[in-house]
């Protein structure tokens, strides 16, 4: 299954250490097979209040995703960013191919009884 490494950057200050952090970070994804899917960008919120930019990496599964977190490689990079982009990060797993939200539901009906 997918899993992916979700940023939601609360407030961003343009700073050098952002830019060498941008420029170096691929570096960091590719040998665990990660890719950008969202960096920034226009946000359209139908709902609620969001304030800050968003942040979405794919990795073919969740232990990747820890293992590119963990890596050397990217915790040498964190203290370029975490001092200029103030936010949250989160490592999810995504659902299997075919998944339908019914099961999701069979299991909150089951949770209830």
């Amino acid at each position: 299954m997918p899993a992916y490494a979700l940023g939601h950057f609360h407030s961003t200050t343009p700073h050098p250490d952002i830019v060498e952090y941008v420029e170096r970070i691929q570096g960091t994804l590719d040998p665990y097979e990660g890719r950008f899917v969202v960096h920034g960008g226009e946000l359209d919120v139908p709902e609620g209040v969001w304030e800050g930019s968003l942040v979405l990496i794919e990795f073919p599964d969740l232990e990747r995703a820890r293992e590119w977190y963990a890596s050397p490689g990217y915790q040498e990079l964190i203290p370029l960013r975490t001092p200029h982009a103030v936010g949250d990060v989160v490592l999810a797993a995504g659902v299997r191919s075919g998944y339908q939200p019914s099961e999701k539901a069979e299991s909150i009906r089951a949770a209830l009884a």
